[in-house]
């Protein structure tokens, strides 16, 4: 069955824009476990813009579930990752100009490096995964890096206005689905996912998590950030 994993990201989006210390990333996570997540994701920006070393210090003591921490394949990230040890680094690519993450990885492109950095994590004993574009040629050199998961990047799935749009999309991440299960990857998946779209890309089954974080943090807002947990995990398991 489906896992959500919960993205923390914005609660300390709303803090960095007083520069104080609420809302507090650590204590939401706190909460989201309780209502059902199943794990809590973070990404760790270069540029610190929302959260800080401190918060991935202190909530590698608190999860109780698993720390997903989202970063560049950097030398900096790297020696983060290995003094902090979260259970799974998601290796992301970055821009600093950028809004929210653009796009995939390009493996293909960077598989050198990017299986140097799989290898370091790895042999640290830390599961890693690549953030991709449902792409065949992509998901075929993720396989060659060594990582233990891919997670496909849903945002084209996402941002389709209708229904051919979204059915193209449908079929591109069902394919990739079933091409990473059958070369031995791990399937997670992410990105512009909300409480509409998720039931056609969760009906696929072959995705073992979803890593969401605007939407409910969006829903959190109006309703609470137990039951706008709980709705998203209503979703994933039973749509």
């Amino acid at each position: 069955m489906a896992k959500l994993g919960l993205n923390v990201d914005h609660i300390a989006t709303v803090r960095q824009a007083r520069g104080g210390v609420e809302p507090d990333p650590v204590t939401a996570a706190a909460l989201g476990e309780m209502a059902g997540a199943e794990g809590i994701t973070i990404h760790l920006r270069e540029d610190r813009r929302h959260i800080q070393d401190r918060d991935l210090e202190i909530l590698r003591r608190t999860v109780k579930t698993k720390l997903n921490l989202e970063m560049a394949a950097t030398q900096e990230m790297v020696r983060i990752a290995l003094r902090i040890k979260p259970e799974q680094v998601t290796l992301v690519p970055e821009k600093r100009q950028e809004l929210t993450t653009e796009g995939g990885l390009d493996v293909i492109v960077n598989l050198k490096q990017i299986t140097d950095t799989v290898k370091r994590l790895r042999d640290g004993g830390i599961v890693v995964s690549l953030f991709v574009d449902p792409n065949q040629e992509q998901i075929k050199a993720a396989n060659k890096t060594g990582a233990d998961y891919i997670e496909i990047h849903t945002g084209a799935y996402a941002e389709a206005h209708n229904w051919t749009d979204q059915k193209r999309e449908l079929d591109d991440i069902d394919t990739a689905i079933k091409l990473a299960r059958k070369v031995g990857l791990g399937v997670n998946a992410g990105h512009g996912l909300d409480y509409v779209n998720i039931k056609a890309l969760a009906a696929l089954g072959g995705i073992e998590e979803y890593n969401i974080g605007h939407s409910i943090i969006s829903r959190a807002m109006l309703v609470g950030l137990d039951r706008a947990v709980r709705d998203m995990v209503e979703l994933i398991k039973y749509s």
